[in-house]
């Protein structure tokens, strides 16, 4: 006689196989460009279908339980156990599962999840009375989803949402106020590997199942995981200026290779600098769903003290010194922007939030910035989560210029200037749709106007003083003057001298003597300096003409081009210039960027290509510069085409041209584009792009 517990048992419901349906789940989750395509990949608030096969027809008695599970030990208590009935109905609140269709032994089910559900991996279960039916690799990853009304990330513009979540390329901008540059960056948040990578730094953070669920912890807690000074994050930022040991950061042309390094060694890869934290960012949130953009600030404060100044020490040459503050203006930043409610503030505080991967300052013990409402940056109120005070210093802050002179031999700080807004300029980002530069300066800080110092001129760099004081016959004398800067060339080829004019202009009958002293300097674009390159003195009389002017020629020196091909930086020029009032012991002071510019990288291929079909690739580049470049290195990726690679071009002459040859076999449709940048111990990084389209 069998016992009646073996009868249930050899009765009872037995699931054989679980369909994921990738294809049509993925179309309608707009994830079908994800590369984990033996999984599914889901955005929640969002129905998604699976097809279940049993050993028998399903009966109206049968339980069947879903389940998705997370973790070692999942439980239902802590939310790593979802267990969902196929007979409880649904319920707009929780996960929940029901029968749509059912056909012979197969059964579709139709599978919700909340608008505020945990993103993460979940494995994948099916319960039928004693029996669990585990399908093996059967995963299922739960995004953030911007076109669900319900879920705090909804972006409601689908043109936006285009750029910011599916758009795998853009531009992060580069270089000077007065010389913007879009540099190509492969975001490739749909490769192999990368949506494991974040997968696994959200375990890795030791965020809990139930925080998960909410974008601005999960965008802090990766602003943390991505960029570190110490062992254990993803990207080791350097800037010493030497990058012995790993890649220098401005080698990198995009985030997928840098993340899937990462992923298979799980060791911090060598190294970044702040834009390269930047796209990687922007690849992780838009991976994990969360909208998000690369963002420039020009001229951005670094305030270490916290007292929304930031101090700049000359010596009495015009140099700038190094060693009397951690306070730094860089001549440009680059963070992020992710788009999200925020229910834990204040109601008025939704939209763009500032997060900052790259590791400047302790937030909460560890280095870690935002999410910082850019409402709340435009307004003032520097004391909403989080770190508001800091991003408001970076594109509020004052600059402060001090002159420290040496007199019986103790050091004098004589204040030469302070500005209220020279800081946050021209803050950019890729335009929505289009290849090109968005000013987006409005959306942090008020306009400004025409209200700027005096001394201040957005085309020319040119210093104004109303000088008045009494003479020795005690007529009140009145000076109008105006100290300008300019450079020789509209454009500082790298190995050609430096040539600036100084002028001084009195557009007034008052005569005046001016000392001037100007400096110019090697500098990184923190603000670091490493190489004086020479200063001047000159004394001015304007007495009886309309002023006078100096000369400043830096030539193509030993140092200038030693600490050109030393430091593995792109170098920028600095030039200061103080200008001194002898009658009344006034001070104007200035400062000039100049960058280099480089010969183009030139590429071509055709303009359409089949998949699965080779196609060839060529790099031009012709050494127009009067020094030659030494070690250079082309470095090329193409998503959806081929990895990253590097190769080895040599010395390249003066006059030299070279010529390299890819060969392609793209394995995905659509618009592609391959990015490629020429480095040298001379040229830091000197990019080129192109764009295909690859047809079925």
């Amino acid at each position: 006689m069998l016992h009646v517990g073996c009868l249930d048992a050899a009765s009872s419901l037995k699931t054989l196989a679980v369909d994921l349906l990738q294809k049509q789940n993925a179309c309608l989750h707009h994830t079908e460009e994800y590369h984990e395509n033996t999984s599914l990949i889901v955005r929640r608030g969002q129905v998604f279908q699976l097809k279940l096969t049993f050993d028998r027809e399903l009966k109206d008695n049968d339980k069947v339980v879903v389940q998705l599970s997370v973790g070692e030990n999942p439980m239902e208590s802590n939310e790593t156990l979802l267990s969902m009935n196929l007979r409880s109905g649904q319920d707009s609140r929780r996960w929940c599962a029901n029968i749509s269709n059912t056909s012979g032994k197969e059964c579709l089910v139709a599978v919700t999840s909340p608008a505020d559900a945990a993103v993460g991996k979940y494995f994948l279960s099916v319960k039928t009375g004693p029996h669990i039916y585990n399908p093996g690799n059967k995963v299922v990853y739960v995004l953030f989803n911007p076109w669900c009304e319900a879920d705090t990330v909804f972006m409601p513009n689908d043109t936006e949402r285009l750029e910011y979540v599916l758009s795998d390329t853009g531009y992060i901008y580069v270089g000077s106020i007065q010389n913007i540059v879009g540099r190509p960056w492969n975001f490739g948040q749909f490769e192999e590997d990368v949506l494991d990578s974040c997968m696994y730094l959200l375990d890795k953070s030791k965020l809990k199942q139930k925080v998960r669920k909410d974008p601005v912890i999960v965008s802090r807690a990766m602003s943390e995981e991505h960029g570190q000074l110490a062992e254990g994050r993803v990207l080791f930022g350097n800037w010493s200026g030497t990058y012995t040991g790993g890649t220098s950061p401005v080698a990198w042309t995009g985030s997928a290779p840098i993340l899937q390094k990462y992923y298979k060694t799980k060791k911090p890869i060598c190294f970044g600098q702040c834009w390269v934290f930047s796209g990687l960012l922007t690849t992780a949130m838009r991976c994990l769903g969360i909208p998000a953009r690369s963002v420039t600030n020009f001229a951005s404060a670094h305030d270490t003290e916290e007292n929304l100044k930031v101090d700049i020490y000359l010596n009495e040459k015009g140099e700038k010194l190094n060693d009397m503050t951690s306070d730094s203006v860089w001549n440009f930043h680059v963070w992020n922007d992710v788009w999200m409610k925020r229910p834990d503030l204040p109601q008025g505080f939704d939209g763009w939030q500032a997060v900052d991967a790259t590791p400047q300052e302790i937030s909460q013990g560890v280095y870690q910035c935002g999410p910082c409402p850019l409402k709340a940056i435009r307004s003032g109120e520097v004391y909403l989560l989080y770190d508001s005070k800091f991003v408001f210093a970076e594109v509020n802050a004052d600059r402060v210029f001090w002159q420290v002179k040496n007199v019986n031999g103790k050091q004098k700080l004589v204040k030469l200037r302070e500005e209220t807004k020279a800081i946050g300029k021209s803050i950019s980002t890729k335009a929505v749709g289009k290849n090109r530069r968005e000013d987006i300066t409005t959306q942090y800080k008020f306009p400004e106007g025409d209200q700027l110092r005096s001394f201040q001129h957005p085309v020319e760099d040119k210093m104004r003083l109303l000088v008045i004081w009494f003479s020795a016959d005690t007529r009140v004398v009145t000076c109008f003057i105006s100290v300008e800067i300019r450079s020789g060339e509209k454009v500082l080829w790298l190995g050609n001298p430096i040539n600036l004019n100084i002028m001084v202009q009195n557009s007034s009958a008052g005569a005046c003597t001016i000392n001037l002293v100007a400096s110019c300097q090697l500098q990184s674009y923190t603000g670091k300096v490493e190489a004086n390159l020479g200063s001047i003195k000159q004394t001015v009389q304007t007495k009886g003409k309309p002023g006078g002017s100096m000369n400043l020629s830096y030539p193509m020196s030993d140092a200038y081009m030693k600490t050109i091909t030393s430091v593995e930086d792109e170098l920028l020029i600095k030039v200061n210039i103080i200008a001194e009032i002898q009658e009344t012991n006034e001070k104007l002071t200035d400062e000039l960027t100049l960058t280099f510019q480089y010969p183009p990288l030139k590429m071509e291929m055709p303009e359409t290509a089949k998949i699965n079909e080779d196609f060839t690739c060529s790099f031009i580049f012709k050494n127009t510069l009067s020094i030659p470049l030494e070690k250079c290195k082309l470095h090329v990726e193409g998503l959806g085409i081929f990895k990253m690679e590097t190769i080895d071009q040599g010395d390249i002459m003066p006059g030299r041209i070279i010529k390299s040859q890819i060969i392609c076999a793209p394995n995905k449709t659509g618009e592609k584009k391959i990015v490629a940048k020429l480095t040298s111990n001379q040229v830091k990084g000197i990019s080129g792009e192109k764009t295909i389209t690859i047809t079925a």
